[in-house]
């Protein structure tokens, strides 16, 4: 109690403790942010549309005819190559993973001085819309992330003077399906940010038509109905929320994609369309389209070796498969979660974190997250599962499902417990990231 009294006496000659001082500080800091607030609450906020897609897919044709277009509109444009965002795009992304470790913070400088920019453009209202452009090889998620980002210390942010009003993601549906099943990444092409981008071209395919309100199929004059039909069955499982449009000379109307208010980041980044057919609540409808769906769903975990076999087995047994993602669970590394995912003729089982039944309540994530881990929770193993969807056309899923039964631990395996799993060769490895292209043959070749 003296202590406190010497602190708050005017006659008191020590010098004021540097807490004080900083909560001075931090009182000053609030009522600017406070005055900020009261002058930005009638702010009428710029609208933005963002147009993302592959190189070639019409984006600057779109543009150019937004522009051209009668529509009462003062439009800013900014063509931006957006690139170096994508450096932060996994560490956006890994937000869902459940690590025991510290994760990395972003490095925000690309960020902050495209905000600086935007948030000088809005400030002058001298435009009603602004239309950004992004790179080819942008993902739209970072892209996205620069018009909610708030910067440490800043009194005022882009989200401020800016709101994000549509995600457009165009398709060539001329090349897509080429594309998609070329196993070929943007190095092969010479299109990567750094030498270091091991991107594919169809995991940044999906990416854009993941993060997307509305997606462009365009080029349909250069494809017959039945491919565009195809693709459209795929695009829909893989986003089911977006809106699809078709189009030639990405010719649409305009109210389809300006002034939608479709955007809303938390269910864009935490609901792709994957997740969607886990949950159950994506009802399917592109049957008619050849594009079907199922879920493979067990309670126990793979057997490392017997699965890695069934995996070399390649197309003989996932042919037909276009897209299959979600959690599997591996004996020999029982306590990390698998994150499976083809894509094309790429597959990949990646270690994605820690299943919530091996966490320490210390080392649990937020309540939310938890709350929805706990949904498909099942004792004896927790959360512990595997569930996979698999999308396609002309799959097998009886073969599919039988195989991957037989990579199951049988009952006498599953009763000598994970120290026993543990000892056991391990071909998945799921502490090391590992690439796997499937040829036309039925072989898969690794790569690391």
């Amino acid at each position: 109690m003296k202590q406190a009294i010497k602190i708050t006496t005017k006659n008191n000659n020590k010098k004021t403790p540097k807490m004080h001082k900083h909560y001075l500080k931090s009182n000053q800091d609030n009522y600017k942010k406070m005055i900020h607030k009261l002058k930005i609450k009638d702010f009428p906020k710029l609208p933005v549309t963002v147009l993302s897609g592959f190189l070639g897919s019409g984006k600057t044709t779109l543009l150019n005819y937004v522009l051209n277009s009668n529509h009462g509109l003062k439009i800013a444009v900014i063509v931006n190559d957006m690139s170096e965002v994508n450096i932060d795009a996994r560490l956006i992304k890994d937000g869902f993973k459940i690590s025991r470790t510290v994760p990395s913070e972003k490095t925000v400088d690309a960020v902050v001085e495209m905000q600086n920019g935007f948030t000088k453009l809005a400030k002058e209202r001298k435009f009603d819309y602004l239309i950004v452009e992004s790179s080819g090889i942008s993902e739209p998620l970072p892209v996205a992330e620069t018009f909610t980002f708030e910067i440490d210390g800043s009194i005022e942010n882009l989200k401020d003077y800016t709101k994000l009003d549509t995600m457009v993601t165009v398709v060539d549906c001329s090349t897509f399906l080429e594309e998609y099943l070329s196993g070929e990444s943007l190095k092969d092409k010479e299109m990567g940010v750094t030498e270091e981008d091991e991107r594919s071209i169809v995991d940044l395919l999906v990416d854009q038509i993941e993060f997307s309100n509305v997606i462009l199929l365009n080029k349909c004059d250069l494809v017959d109905k039945e491919e565009i039909d195809q693709i459209e069955g795929l695009v829909k499982h893989i986003n089911p929320d977006a809106k699809i449009l078709r189009s030639t000379k990405s010719v649409v109307p305009l109210d389809k994609i300006l002034n939608t208010g479709l955007f809303d980041f938390k269910k864009a980044s935490e609901h792709p369309g994957w997740l969607a057919e886990l949950r159950g609540t994506h009802v399917p409808e592109t049957i008619e389209y050849g594009i079907r769906n199922f879920i493979y769903r067990a309670r126990r975990p793979f057997h490392s070796e017997r699965l890695n076999k069934v995996i070399g087995k390649g197309s003989k047994v996932f042919g037909g498969v276009l897209r299959s993602k979600g959690f599997t669970w591996v004996a020999s590394t029982p306590e990390l979660i698998g994150m499976w995912n083809i894509a094309g003729i790429s597959m990949t089982i990646l270690n994605y974190g820690y299943w919530l039944a091996d966490l320490k309540k210390s080392e649990y994530p937020s309540l939310e997250i938890q709350k929805m881990i706990r949904e498909k929770w099942e004792e004896p193993f927790g959360d512990r599962r595997q569930e996979i969807v698999f999308i396609g056309n002309k799959m097998n899923q009886e073969l599919i499902e039988k195989e991957l039964n037989n990579c199951l631990l049988t009952d006498k395996e599953l009763k000598q417990g994970p120290e026993v799993w543990k000892t056991w060769a391990d071909p998945i490895a799921l502490n090391e990231e590992e690439e796997i292209e499937i040829d036309d043959d039925g072989d898969m070749n690794e790569s690391y």
